[in-house]
């Protein structure tokens, strides 16, 4: 070495030294070089070192005289060539099967498949050389293709992702104490925390999340200080981890969003009870709970009752606090809203109204955040209009989504949002009265907030739906197929964008199935309906036994299976549909808004039962959610009351003629008189 220095300059490559397992060697040898060179300053000599950011390396090489570079970004595509065509050259020279395919068939592998082959690596060492190993393999397997040459084709489908290394990496923690919920935080965390951070929020010390991290830096960057956030080497681990068909016993369940948010709302709590700052963090901590709102919206079906109660409970205590703070009445108001939706309770859907009313009172038209506060009442007086169907309600949400759009003019960055919710709302008041104009502006303003939000935005996957659901209702209007194509498109692309296990991915799967239904009634094409379907078990294993919404995925599974029996006569579709419209009954309990859809939906199948098996219970209890349906749901003077009073009469009849008794026939000619006198009040139009 001392003859090599005398010549030129000399560098000693020392590779992957974060995979030296005795640290406290690694420390002696880098202080010992340090030392060298403090030494002798001017020696031609360099040591350039390759390692991923361990904190025993990083903390001692980060002085004076040391340059630390990040290769994050760094693309080594033109590294991985050269690596292969070492590795296909050595086992050319090795591999007499390689030689005589090439004397036979020229250069392999073909110019073309090298480079597909450094594509589909991404520039990954560990995959090139997974992928390498299973090409040059050898097997005794029967059904295993035979040859390298026959392996490359399939080499280039294999999973790019680094699920081995992730799960063995994983597996190093996975004993320590709280990893699971370090994992799922850092998995699922909107924005990054240091460890410090993720120990507050988690409520331990900060030395057990370095503990949990400190053998997971392989994957993990966890920095050398308390300021700076834990980040992933790569995006691929969160995808990893929140697949649960990959991660397994590591997946990182959505319901830990529910768990993030209320410890957001608990840390918040004790600083507010604290403003002098006795958080460990509090400004990363402060900045953090910004985004405890996207935590709040990703969990709201996956809460408990005392969930909701205890964020009800934490924000009336900050408010007896600060009772003037808008932001906390509209954060009570927002998680009020969400439990009456989770619960069906009226009272807190008023509630909510009420303190968003309270919220605008506090911000007049000359606050920044005026516009804001109209959204969010008329928000809540639209959900209040979907349970009470109060049109005086639904006005007032148009009114003000109106004055939201007046103050948000372009290029404001809300008003795609304000644009989406007064389509929305013209939607519902079409449905309500027919209004072909509230229809075609509703379409209008969807497609012009859907340019404001040209890929890859993230809200464009809700504008699309919301555009596809208006094309949908103005194709059962006007049946012009062009609606009905746009609309599967658009789904199309809306489902692209929200893989599982997004809490938006159940909503799109049932809006797409409903839309290929309606395109097989058109065309009669089962396999639309065989598509509906199995977009509608999709969504329905997405939602658990206790999701707010899994009676809709029930009530279309039910629906489509109908249209089988219909179609194929297998009794074991509509038996099923029978069973799934019974479950979501039982999800939607008299006070539930839609409790009637289940209702109707089981009349028609019990019928169908009875019409099959001629047994009386099937068209008894048929009987009985149809006088539930006259009593409850259709009163006088609503608009499907005639349609009930004449089913009701037809299964009487059916029951009278199955066992007379004369009670029927009066209760009939009850029925039949009313349906009589309705029928007479109803325009030809």
């Amino acid at each position: 070495m001392i003859l090599a220095l005398a010549k030129s300059p000399f560098l000693i490559v020392l590779d992957g030294l974060d995979e030296c397992d005795n640290k406290d060697e690694v420390q002696e040898l880098i202080e010992g070089m340090l030392a060298f060179f403090d030494d002798n300053p001017l020696i031609p000599l360099r040591v350039f070192i390759t390692s991923r950011v361990e904190q025993h390396i990083q903390s001692h090489l980060d002085v004076p005289g040391v340059r630390l570079d990040n290769l994050v970004d760094h693309c080594s595509d033109a590294d991985i060539i050269t690596f292969l065509d070492v590795l296909f050259k050595n086992e050319t020279r090795r591999n007499p099967v390689i030689r005589a395919y090439i004397a036979e068939h020229g250069e392999w592998p073909p110019p073309n498949d090298r480079h597909k082959l450094v594509n589909h690596i991404g520039g990954s060492f560990i995959f090139a050389s997974t992928v390498f190993k299973f090409i040059m393999e050898s097997t005794v397997e029967s059904d295993s293709p035979a040859t390298p040459m026959d392996r490359l084709p399939l080499a280039l489908k294999m999973n790019p992702g680094l699920d081995e290394l992730y799960m063995q990496t994983l597996a190093r923690s996975q004993h320590l104490p709280h990893f699971p919920d370090i994992i799922s935080t850092i998995a699922l965390l909107e924005k990054p925390l240091p460890t410090s951070g993720i120990a507050e929020l988690l409520g331990i010390s900060t030395y057990k999340v370095v503990n949990v991290l400190v053998n997971l830096q392989a994957i993990i960057q966890v920095p050398g200080t308390d300021d700076i956030p834990v980040t992933l080497f790569h995006t691929s681990l969160r995808d990893y981890l929140t697949t649960q068909s990959r991660s397994g016993r590591f997946f990182a369940h959505p319901r830990h969003h529910v768990r993030l948010f209320l410890r957001f709302l608990q840390c918040e709590f004790v600083h507010r009870q604290h403003r002098a700052g006795s958080l460990t963090n509090p400004i990363q901590l402060k900045h953090a709970l910004h985004y405890s709102v996207v935590h709040l919206n990703y969990g709201k079906d996956l809460f408990e009752a005392a969930e909701f109660d205890s964020a009800i409970q934490l924000y009336r205590e900050m408010l007896g606090l600060y009772p003037s703070e808008p932001e906390l009445i509209q954060s009570l108001a927002r998680v009020t809203i969400y439990r009456a939706k989770r619960t069906a309770s009226l009272v807190d859907l008023e509630e909510g109204i009420s303190l968003s009313r309270q919220v605008l009172e506090f911000r007049p038209s000359s606050h920044p955040d005026h516009s804001d506060s109209l959204r969010g009442l008329g928000n809540a007086l639209r959900d209040c209009y979907l349970w009470t169907r109060a049109m005086a309600d639904l006005e007032e949400a148009i009114s003000l989504y109106c004055e939201t759009l007046e103050l948000r003019p372009s290029p404001h960055p809300g008003r795609s949002l304000s644009l989406s919710n007064l389509g929305i709302a013209l939607l519902h008041r079409y449905r309500r009265t027919g209004t072909v104009a509230d229809l075609e502006e509703a379409i209008s303003l969807h497609r012009e907030a859907l340019e404001l939000e040209p890929p890859p935005h993230h809200n464009r996957s809700v504008t699309l739906h919301n555009l596809c659901a208006a094309l949908q209702d103005r194709y059962q209007r006007t049946a012009t197929v062009a609606d009905l194509e746009e609309a599967i498109s658009l789904y199309r692309e809306a489902l692209e964008l929200r893989p599982s296990p997004h809490p938006n991915r159940p909503s799109l799967l049932n809006s797409l199935g409903s839309v290929l239904q309606d395109c097989y009634e058109r065309t009669g094409t089962v396999t639309d309906l065989e598509e509906a379907a199995s977009l509608y078990r999709e969504s329905l294993e997405l939602r658990s036994p206790h999701h707010p919404r899994r009676a809709s995925s029930l009530t279309n599974l039910g629906y489509v299976l109908q249209d089988f029996y219909r179609r194929t006569g297998t009794v074991t579709d509509l038996e099923e549909a029978i069973s799934l419209h019974r479950e979501a009954l039982k999800l939607r309990p008299s006070s539930h808004p839609h409790r009637e859809v289940s209702l109707t939906a089981l009349v028609v199948v019990l019928h169908d039962m009875y019409e099959l098996r001629r047994m009386l219970p099937d068209l008894q209890e048929a009987i009985l959610h149809s006088e539930e349906l006259l009593a409850s749901h259709h009163p006088v003077g609503h608009q499907h009351r005639l349609i009930t009073l004449d089913r009701l009469a037809s299964l009487l009849q059916t029951r009278f003629s199955a066992t007379p008794q004369a009670e029927d026939l009066a209760y009939i000619e009850r029925l039949e008189a009313e349906a009589r006198q309705l029928s007479t009040l109803i325009s030809p139009s």
